[in-house]
């Protein structure tokens, strides 16, 4: 089986009450026994917005602390570039496919590991089909 990637909208999906999606559930179950692959600002963008909700009264701590243990039960790994890669890799693709930089990292680590893609992020999505990197379904 190949690497699969997740984005922050799956796995925040996984914290999130008012986020939670049949589709990231589905995405879970099938990660068993899978490599996961995130890159360096992944686990930024999760705790940011675990931090959000927090503020916000959406997310409280014994709900922090099941989505924290449950990620330290998947098999997570986090891919680091130099700077002149990231950029060098990450530009070209957020313009060939009108994404944020941010999107563009994780299509790009898609790309570089031959992984499948998990993500709720409609124009991530049709980005990835185009590059030709599978769904997660």
């Amino acid at each position: 089986m190949s690497d699969v990637v997740i984005d922050a909208s799956v796995a925040l999906a996984w914290c999130l009450p008012d986020e939670a999606s049949e589709y990231a559930d589905r995405v879970l179950v099938a990660l068993k026994g899978q490599m996961i692959v995130v890159p360096a600002i992944w686990s930024l963008e999760v705790t940011n917005a675990m931090l959000v909700a927090e503020r916000r009264k959406r997310l409280k701590e014994p709900e922090m602390l099941r989505f924290v243990a449950l990620l330290e039960g998947l098999s997570i790994l986090e891919d680091h570039q130099t700077v002149g890669e990231s950029v060098g890799n990450g530009l070209p693709l957020a313009r060939d496919y009108g994404l944020s930089a941010y999107d563009a990292a994780y299509l790009e680590l898609a790309i570089r590991h031959n992984a499948r893609l998990a993500t709720l992020d409609r124009g991530l999505q049709k980005a990835a089909r185009r590059a030709g990197i599978e769904i997660v379904s």
